[in-house]
């Protein structure tokens, strides 16, 4: 059920998304008399689902969800319509505007998704506003994985700033971390402060972890699996794990340290119940698991919510927007450096799928199609044939140069992009496939 709530979430984000995207496309070539002979959602490679021709334009729904498209007469798109290229330019095509008319026509999708991106975000600080813990609320440091101790952090260390720069909000620490290339992480330990170099060629082992850290908490109980082996040791949600085998301990990172991949074993637990100290037994599963969940740093520190005003969420929102923007950007740039191994953690429908709750929240859901719909924007601006990127950088070049590249030109460079986009695809969701066997 939970795979298909976010295959739902997905499907709708998508499907908004791309209507919207060309829609740009299509009210801007409305504006300058281009004809729009088609407008699908998805792609109708053979037959559609549905399909209603409306004046000079048919609507439809593709069966292959890849995307959607336009296609505006006149122009060398992915529909690759030879023939009526062979005519000669009438009025109402594309190829007989002029060059700023087709440059907007072409930037009509990504401006819709860039604004359509601030407007969410804008729209769900209003809605919602922000929820967090503040840093200096976090007391007890951060637990950290194992790639982050191999730098020279230590569990319970409190991060003061990474580059000399202030942290503010502990959830962004391993993304800036990773996309700010940071060198030195300023740090407080037992009371006393100290920095912490990271070695030049790092990133690429920090990119494959998915938190890098959390607040560190006590070893406290949530919730219990039905017939799980906690139960059959008498423990009791709210119960604290004080001691493992006579070894006293306080928090969840001392626990695991002492009992990670011990599988079918038995441990000695001292376990703290209200003002009572217990002493009990449990054993781990073939997993290596007790069957049972801890609490979280929600539970110990007391978050802030900040509420706006609608003219307090502008500027909000705005600043959400273009803050994700650049770090989209900076992450786009690391594809493009091979010792960080960016390209290994490329991912397609399932990776994206997977950044969906598995129940359905609205806040969420917003906030991730704002994140998408920045994706999208940033994504179809990219100088490749077959994207509209490809079509702006050719556009550029008939404005500056005053030459307008030949249509076999177009076709083949369409024909190459496609082939590029297609392998890129096929690529992004082998790597998301391949990861699935790896867990």
């Amino acid at each position: 059920m939970d795979v298909v709530v976010k295959i739902a979430q997905l499907l709708v984000s998508l499907s908004i998304l791309i209507v919207l995207h060309e829609m740009g496309h299509f009210v801007l070539a409305r504006i300058f008399k281009v004809r729009v002979e088609k407008f699908y959602l998805f792609f109708d490679a053979g037959f559609s689902l549905f399909r209603k021709k409306i004046g000079d334009t048919e609507y439809g729904i593709g069966w292959l969800p890849l995307g959607g498209y336009v296609k505006i007469s006149g122009m060398i798109d992915e529909s690759m319509d030879r023939e009526q290229m062979k005519k000669p330019p009438q009025p109402h095509e594309f190829r007989s505007k002029k060059a700023w008319q087709r440059l907007l026509i072409m930037l009509g999708g990504v401006i819709v998704n860039f604004l359509l991106a601030l407007l969410i975000y804008i729209l769900v600080f209003f809605k919602w506003g922000e929820e967090y813990v503040p840093v200096d609320r976090i007391v007890w440091g951060y637990e950290f994985e194992q790639e982050l101790l191999d730098l020279g952090l230590m569990n319970g260390d409190k991060i003061l700033a990474l580059d000399g720069k202030e942290v503010d909000r502990w959830v962004a620490i391993h993304h800036d971390i990773v996309v700010n290339a940071t060198q030195v992480i300023q740090v407080e330990r037992g009371g006393s402060q100290m920095d912490v170099h990271v070695p030049e060629g790092h990133t690429s082992k920090l990119l494959k972890l998915k938190y890098g850290l959390f607040p560190r908490v006590p070893c406290e109980v949530e919730g219990l699996l039905k017939d799980g082996n906690m139960i059959k040791a008498g423990i009791e949600i709210n119960d604290r794990i004080i001691g493992v085998n006579g070894t006293p301990i306080e928090f969840y990172d001392e626990f695991v340290g002492l009992t990670r991949s011990e599988a079918n074993s038995t441990f000695d637990l001292t376990v703290l119940r209200g003002t009572d100290t217990i002493q009990t037994t449990a054993s781990t599963d073939e997993n290596g698991f007790f069957g049972f969940s801890r609490k979280i740093y929600t539970d110990f520190f007391e978050t802030i919510v900040v509420k706006y005003s609608f003219l307090q969420s502008i500027p909000a929102g705005i600043n959400r927007g273009f803050d994700i923007t650049g770090s989209y950007l900076k992450q786009l740039k690391m594809l493009f450096k091979p010792e960080t191994k960016a390209y290994e953690e490329l991912g397609g429908f399932i990776k994206i799928g997977s950044i969906f709750p598995s129940t359905w929240d609205w806040e969420r859901f917003w906030n991730m199609t704002a994140f998408l719909s920045i994706i999208l924007a940033i994504m179809n601006v990219l100088p490749i044939p077959a994207l509209d990127g490809g079509h702006v950088m050719f556009l550029m070049f008939e404005i500056i140069t005053g030459r307008k590249p030949g249509d076999k030109f177009l076709e083949y460079a369409q024909i190459v992009g496609m082939v590029l986009l297609l392998s890129l695809l096929l690529y992004a969701n082998l790597n998301d496939i391949i990861g699935l066997f790896k867990k």
